[in-house]
Protein backbone atom coordinates (compact mmCIF):
# COMPACT_ATOMS: atom_id res chain seq x y z
CA UNK A 1 0.00 0.00 0.00
CA UNK A 2 1.28 3.64 -0.64
CA UNK A 3 0.58 7.29 0.94
CA UNK A 4 -0.11 9.03 -2.08
CA UNK A 5 -0.65 12.17 -0.29
CA UNK A 6 2.55 13.90 -1.85
CA UNK A 7 1.43 12.69 -5.35
CA UNK A 8 -0.05 15.51 -7.91
CA UNK A 9 -0.80 16.39 -11.07
CA UNK A 10 0.43 19.38 -11.83
CA UNK A 11 3.46 18.77 -9.23
CA UNK A 12 1.87 21.88 -6.78
CA UNK A 13 -1.35 20.96 -5.13
CA UNK A 14 -1.80 17.80 -3.75
CA UNK A 15 -3.79 15.60 -5.89
CA UNK A 16 -7.59 14.82 -4.40
CA UNK A 17 -6.35 10.81 -4.27
CA UNK A 18 -4.90 10.46 -1.28
CA UNK A 19 -5.12 7.09 0.13
CA UNK A 20 -4.54 3.86 -2.34
CA UNK A 21 -4.08 0.36 -0.70
CA UNK A 22 -3.84 -3.18 -1.74
CA UNK A 23 -3.02 -5.31 1.28
CA UNK A 24 -2.46 -8.11 3.58
CA UNK A 25 -2.96 -6.73 6.87
CA UNK A 26 -5.97 -5.70 8.82
CA UNK A 27 -7.43 -2.08 7.69
CA UNK A 28 -7.76 1.25 9.46
CA UNK A 29 -11.19 3.13 9.15
CA UNK A 30 -8.91 5.70 11.68
CA UNK A 31 -6.21 5.91 8.43
CA UNK A 32 -8.94 6.47 5.59
CA UNK A 33 -10.56 8.97 7.55
CA UNK A 34 -7.86 10.82 8.40
CA UNK A 35 -6.60 10.62 4.81
CA UNK A 36 -9.58 12.74 3.39
CA UNK A 37 -9.61 15.30 5.83
CA UNK A 38 -9.07 18.70 4.37
CA UNK A 39 -9.59 22.43 5.76
CA UNK A 40 -11.73 22.99 2.35
CA UNK A 41 -13.93 19.75 3.00
CA UNK A 42 -17.78 20.63 4.35
CA UNK A 43 -18.43 16.79 4.38
CA UNK A 44 -17.14 13.63 4.48
CA UNK A 45 -18.88 10.28 3.98
CA UNK A 46 -17.34 6.56 4.78
CA UNK A 47 -18.09 3.20 3.69
CA UNK A 48 -16.52 -0.06 5.48
CA UNK A 49 -17.13 -3.52 4.10
CA UNK A 50 -17.09 -6.34 6.71
CA UNK A 51 -17.10 -10.06 6.28
CA UNK A 52 -20.22 -11.56 7.21
CA UNK A 53 -20.93 -14.96 8.30
CA UNK A 54 -23.73 -15.60 5.65
CA UNK A 55 -23.99 -15.27 1.28
CA UNK A 56 -27.43 -16.06 0.03
CA UNK A 57 -29.13 -17.60 3.15
CA UNK A 58 -25.91 -20.00 2.98
CA UNK A 59 -23.63 -19.61 6.37
CA UNK A 60 -19.75 -18.63 5.60
CA UNK A 61 -17.21 -20.66 7.14
CA UNK A 62 -14.41 -19.00 5.26
CA UNK A 63 -13.53 -15.99 3.18
CA UNK A 64 -10.31 -15.42 1.19
CA UNK A 65 -9.75 -12.63 -1.55
CA UNK A 66 -7.26 -12.36 -4.01
CA UNK A 67 -6.39 -9.91 -6.82
CA UNK A 68 -4.51 -8.98 -10.04
CA UNK A 69 -0.99 -7.48 -9.97
CA UNK A 70 -2.70 -4.34 -11.32
CA UNK A 71 -4.65 -3.31 -9.19
CA UNK A 72 -3.74 -0.73 -7.71
CA UNK A 73 -3.07 0.54 -11.13
CA UNK A 74 -7.05 0.50 -11.47
CA UNK A 75 -8.07 1.45 -8.39
CA UNK A 76 -6.60 4.65 -9.23
CA UNK A 77 -7.93 4.88 -12.26
CA UNK A 78 -11.46 4.54 -10.97
CA UNK A 79 -10.47 7.06 -8.34
CA UNK A 80 -9.27 9.42 -11.25
CA UNK A 81 -12.70 8.94 -12.78
CA UNK A 82 -14.35 9.67 -9.84
CA UNK A 83 -12.33 12.79 -9.13
CA UNK A 84 -13.27 13.90 -12.19
CA UNK A 85 -16.77 13.55 -12.50
CA UNK A 86 -16.99 14.62 -9.31
CA UNK A 87 -16.50 18.09 -7.28
CA UNK A 88 -14.04 16.00 -4.45
CA UNK A 89 -11.87 17.51 -1.85
CA UNK A 90 -10.33 13.97 -1.58
CA UNK A 91 -10.22 10.32 -1.81
CA UNK A 92 -9.41 7.57 -0.11
CA UNK A 93 -9.43 3.75 -0.59
CA UNK A 94 -8.14 0.54 0.69
CA UNK A 95 -8.75 -2.87 0.61
CA UNK A 96 -8.20 -6.43 2.13
CA UNK A 97 -6.72 -9.59 0.04
CA UNK A 98 -5.78 -12.90 1.95
CA UNK A 99 -7.44 -14.89 4.28
CA UNK A 100 -10.08 -12.72 6.57
CA UNK A 101 -12.31 -13.66 8.97
CA UNK A 102 -15.71 -12.75 9.96
CA UNK A 103 -16.14 -9.28 11.14
CA UNK A 104 -12.81 -8.19 9.53
CA UNK A 105 -13.00 -4.92 7.22
CA UNK A 106 -12.56 -5.77 3.74
CA UNK A 107 -12.81 -2.50 2.41
CA UNK A 108 -12.71 0.74 3.50
CA UNK A 109 -13.49 4.04 0.91
CA UNK A 110 -14.09 8.06 1.99
CA UNK A 111 -14.22 10.80 -0.26
CA UNK A 112 -14.52 14.33 1.29
CA UNK A 113 -15.97 17.39 -0.45
CA UNK A 114 -17.32 20.68 -0.24
CA UNK A 115 -20.95 19.63 0.84
CA UNK A 116 -22.93 16.37 2.25
CA UNK A 117 -24.26 15.75 -0.85
CA UNK A 118 -20.98 15.25 -3.21
CA UNK A 119 -19.09 13.81 -0.34
CA UNK A 120 -21.79 11.06 -0.24
CA UNK A 121 -21.92 10.61 -4.19
CA UNK A 122 -18.31 10.01 -4.84
CA UNK A 123 -17.95 7.80 -1.85
CA UNK A 124 -21.09 5.60 -3.03
CA UNK A 125 -19.83 6.23 -6.79
CA UNK A 126 -16.20 4.88 -5.64
CA UNK A 127 -16.97 1.88 -3.59
CA UNK A 128 -19.71 0.70 -6.63
CA UNK A 129 -17.26 1.33 -9.21
CA UNK A 130 -14.40 -0.08 -7.06
CA UNK A 131 -16.49 -3.71 -6.98
CA UNK A 132 -17.42 -3.46 -11.07
CA UNK A 133 -13.83 -2.30 -12.07
CA UNK A 134 -11.29 -3.51 -10.05
CA UNK A 135 -9.77 -7.00 -10.39
CA UNK A 136 -10.26 -8.35 -6.55
CA UNK A 137 -11.80 -11.77 -6.07
CA UNK A 138 -13.98 -13.34 -3.44
CA UNK A 139 -13.21 -16.66 -3.03
CA UNK A 140 -16.03 -18.40 -0.20
CA UNK A 141 -16.46 -21.54 1.24
CA UNK A 142 -19.48 -22.32 2.93
CA UNK A 143 -20.74 -24.28 5.87
CA UNK A 144 -21.55 -27.66 4.02
CA UNK A 145 -17.93 -27.64 2.58
CA UNK A 146 -18.70 -26.11 -1.08
CA UNK A 147 -17.42 -22.95 -1.88
CA UNK A 148 -17.67 -20.15 -4.97
CA UNK A 149 -15.33 -17.24 -6.58
CA UNK A 150 -17.46 -13.97 -6.86
CA UNK A 151 -16.18 -11.38 -9.34
CA UNK A 152 -14.64 -8.33 -8.64
CA UNK A 153 -14.78 -7.03 -5.03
Amino acid sequence: MRDVSEDSADGGTPDVIRLIGVRETPLSVDEVFAAVGDPAAGGTALFVGTVRDHDHARAVSALSYSAHPTVERELRAVMDKVAADLPVTALAAVHRVGDLRIGDLAVVVAASGPHRAEAFEACRRLIDDLKANVPIWKHQTFAGGDDEWVGAC
